[in-house]
């Protein structure tokens, strides 16, 4: 284990649909340079010195997890996902807690989909935050010209880009603030699209690390095409 970057568990929320793919099957199950996406997400994670651990949130029902290699690894728990990707994550959470993980421990939650995420990235946000007092995560600053419109698609305004990052993923907080800011907010109602917008409600202040800008999530068949494109991935 590197001297040098903290210890961290990884929690990857792997129990959507991903509806937007129109696949036969979720888009973390879908093939990329001979291996599924899932797998890769997983990969960079696992070829860490500095995991303890890993726990992937999948459905209840998930039929393709069982026929991965990885599905059997040691070092990955299996927890059941939620409905919504605060849920899962809770999930895993809980069941960090039930291995006898500190709430001072670092977790880091990356996106199932994600699965061009690279060493160099996750060094510097494990060696950045390490001693950071809320943690953060990666993203990537607005390189487009930004318009705010009204309900009919017209333009109000220009936004100030400078201002504007686009968030990434992993997101890195602190085990026991993750959790109750999770669950409070979960309690509360509160809109909740990652983990970072969990901290924020509850106060906190997460900060940003800029990360490469090709660590894309797979949201749409032309993202996986994109990648599929890439040399890395090319099947040998």
């Amino acid at each position: 284990m590197s001297a040098d970057l903290p210890a961290f568990w990884a929690v990857i929320p792997a129990a959507g649909v991903g509806a937007r793919m129109a696949a036969d099957r979720p888009k973390q199950y879908l093939q990329l340079g001979g291996r599924t996406i899932l797998e890769h997400s997983l990969g960079c994670f696992l070829d860490h010195p500095s995991l303890k651990g890993l726990v992937v949130s999948l459905a209840v029902d998930d039929p393709y997890w069982p026929a991965l290699a990885c599905a059997t690894d040691p070092r990955i728990q299996r927890a059941d996902g939620g409905s919504e990707r605060s849920g899962s994550v809770l999930n895993a959470l809980l069941h960090l807690n039930a291995l006898g993980a500190s709430d001072d421990d670092w977790v880091l939650v990356h996106d199932a989909a994600r699965p061009n995420l690279g060493r160099d990235d996750l060094d510097k946000l494990l060696a950045e935050l390490a001693d950071d007092p809320v943690g953060g995560l990666l993203a990537v600053p607005a390189r487009d010209t930004l318009k705010r419109v009204d309900k009919r698609g017209r333009v109000v305004e220009t936004v100030d880009r400078s201002l504007i990052w686009q968030a990434y993923t992993p997101q890195m907080f602190r085990l026991g603030a993750l959790h109750r800011a999770l669950a409070d907010s979960l309690v509360a109602d509160a809109v909740i699209t990652d983990e970072a917008s969990a901290m924020e409600w509850s106060g906190q202040a997460p900060r940003l690390i800029e990360g490469r800008a090709d660590n894309i999530k797979v949201t749409r068949p032309e993202d996986l095409e994109w990648l599929r494109q890439r040399r890395a991935y090319q099947a040998p």
